[in-house]
């Protein structure tokens, strides 16, 4: 049996090039940027005024205090949006609102509240200003021609401020991988459906096609299909057919007498290229292909199939979109009780994460059956275990890969100060 690490070195071996697309900047929102992004100009584009207030020569105003304001002739208000018409010489001043282009001559500006406020033409200042008080520079921020985000990010609302702010209406984003999901087996029905006997509502979809789309992927779903050789071929056939760039099938993958989708790739004419990891959960996954169309075919206990798809799937998936980064983070844990763990195959351990005094502490999530749901949908992470570990007692220093961050969201705001 392969390892993880070999399985996906398999897996990731062979990624398709990034295919982009430009679209509207407005549609770019968590899509995967496939070109360097470069300032098409500096940021902000002129020297402006971080302050209302007035735009004054500094030398002007060196003896002007409270007791001392100093009168300076105002040639005109500067709006944002508009541009100074005049250049301000000794002994004026022009007033700028926040965001205003600083005037010619000006190199200073001197809020309104340090003033007297304008009146019949001229404005009394009662602070002596430092040159460069309350002005942004031209290229404070970003300069022109500088990589402000790099290929392969995901854009999330922040980057899209900044590309919008740089006057990008459109953005190069890799095109998003079309994926089949279908689930096999006679036992399942879809949700909503009344069971028979020895059936059970199918939940492998459902997750499947939540973790495609939360990746960034386009999801056909393909159905259940029935437990027959026949059935799983027309099914693989008609998905393959479709000209997607990835077919998940989930369930027949193992050793049962129902279990067809290895010999369906193989009457299909394609091969696969490894069976079963050294892991659990998750022992019985199957990567192959047909013709040029990569699949994965995932255990169908609903944890394993979970599981197999953080490890496997879903750093394909990101590579394909040229992500910069394609699989989960591990952050570094201790042991909130004993976490016990039987040697063989490498464990991925469902666990539930607090943060105390500054560290993470992981507690097991529940019942560790690769069947059972109520643990999964509680996890915020995998405990990683060795194939020889026993586990890890309290106390002990424990790695765990994230999969949900929300136990860090804070209940109120404890800022700390």
């Amino acid at each position: 049996m392969l390892t993880i690490e070999e399985a996906q070195a398999r897996i990731l071996d062979d990624v398709p090039r990034v295919r982009s697309e430009d679209v509207p900047i407005d549609q770019a929102y968590g899509r995967w940027l496939a070109e360097p992004l470069v300032a098409l100009d500096s940021l902000p584009p002129w020297d402006n005024s971080s302050m209302d207030g007035y735009a004054v020569r500094a030398a002007d105003l060196a003896g002007a205090s409270a007791d001392n304001p100093v009168s300076l002739t105002l040639l005109e208000t500067i709006g944002a949006g508009s541009w100074p018409s005049q250049a301000v010489r000794s002994g004026t001043a022009s007033a700028a609102m926040t965001g205003a282009p600083m005037p010619q001559g000006a190199d200073c500006i001197v809020m309104i509240e340090d003033t007297d406020g304008a009146r019949e033409g001229a404005v009394q200042v009662r602070v002596a200003p430092h040159v460069g008080q309350h002005i942004r520079p031209a290229g404070d921020d970003v300069k022109k021609g500088t990589t402000v985000i790099a290929r392969g990010t995901r854009l999330g609302p922040m980057q899209i401020g900044l590309a919008s702010a740089l006057g990008y209406g459109r953005l190069a984003v890799a095109r998003r991988p079309r994926v089949v999901i279908l689930s096999t087996g006679d036992e399942v029905v879809p949700p909503g459906r009344p069971l028979a006997p020895g059936q059970i509502w199918s939940s492998n979809n459902a997750s499947l096609i939540g973790l495609a789309r939360e990746a960034g992927v386009e999801v056909i779903d393909g159905g259940i299909v029935p437990d027959t050789f026949e059935a799983t071929v027309k099914a693989l056939r008609d998905a393959v057919g479709l000209g997607v760039d990835a077919v998940i099938t989930t369930g027949g993958v193992s050793v049962g007498e129902f279990d067809y989708v290895k010999d369906a790739i193989a009457g299909l004419g394609g091969r696969v290229e490894f069976w079963k990891v050294k892991m659990k959960p998750g022992k019985p996954l199957a990567f192959g292909r047909v013709g040029k169309v990569p699949l994965f075919g995932l255990p169908g206990n609903p944890v394993s199939c979970i599981v197999n798809f953080l490890q496997f799937v879903r750093p394909w998936l990101l590579a394909c979109m040229g992500a910069s980064r394609s699989f989960l983070p591990v952050v570094d844990a201790i042991a909130g009780e004993d976490l016990r763990e039987k040697p063989g195959r490498f464990s991925l351990m469902r666990v539930r994460l607090t943060s105390k005094d500054g560290r993470f502490v992981a507690t097991s999530a529940g019942n560790p059956s690769s069947g059972a749901m109520l643990s999964m949908s509680r996890a915020h992470g995998f405990a990683l275990f060795a194939d020889t570990s026993t586990g890890a007692k309290a106390g002990d220093a424990v790695r765990v890969q994230l999969i949900d961050a929300s136990f860090m969201d804070g209940y109120g705001p404890d800022y700390g100060w």
